[in-house]
C-alpha cells in the first residue's frame, strides 16, 4: 500500500534536504555498499518517514540528533520504535555525534545489525521433509 501523497512528497523533500550525518552516512550506503543490501533514504512507513530502510533486513537506520535527548521525543522515538516492531522492522538508533566523529564506525554499528539477523525470507517456506500430504 502506497502511503498518501502529502507523506511521498514529504520525504521527497527530505532527501534534498539531508543533514551533514545523514549525508555522510548516506554516502556510505547507497549504491549497495554494505554487504550488497538495497538502503533507501527518507522512506515512508506508515505514518512515519525512516531515515534509512533496508527492506530485505528489516532494518530501519535512524540519526538521532540532539533534539532526539529532549521533551517528549525519547517518549515518541520509543513509541515508534514500538510500531516498527509490531510490523517486523528493527530500527539501529546512531547518535549523529558519533557520525560526525567517525562515519566508519557507523558503518560498523550497521554491519554489526546486520550480520546478527538472517535475511528476510522471500517466498513460500520450503516443502515439507518426509513426504506425506
Amino acid at each position: 500500500m502506497r502511503p498518501p501523497l502529502a507523506q511521498r512528497l514529504t520525504a521527497q523533500r527530505f532527501r534534498t534536504e539531508l543533514t551533514l550525518p545523514e549525508g555522510l552516512l548516506w554516502q556510505r550506503l547507497k549504491g549497495r555498499k554494505i554487504a550488497g543490501l538495497h538502503f533507501r533514504r527518507q522512506h515512508p512507513l506508515g505514518p512515519y518517514i525512516l531515515d534509512f530502510y533496508c527492506e530485505e533486513m528489516r532494518l530501519a537506520v535512524e540519526v538521532d540528533g540532539e533534539a532526539h535527548c529532549f521533551d517528549d521525543r525519547p517518549r515518541r522515538d520509543a513509541a515508534r520504535d514500538a510500531w516498527l516492531i509490531d510490523r517486523g522492522v528493527i530500527t539501529l538508533r546512531i547518535p549523529a555525534r558519533d557520525i560526525l566523529a567517525s562515519p566508519e564506525t557507523a558503518v560498523g554499528r550497521i554491519l554489526d545489525q546486520v550480520s546478527a539477523r538472517p535475511l528476510r525470507p522471500s517466498g513460500p517456506p520450503p516443502p515439507h521433509r518426509g513426504g506425506g500430504s
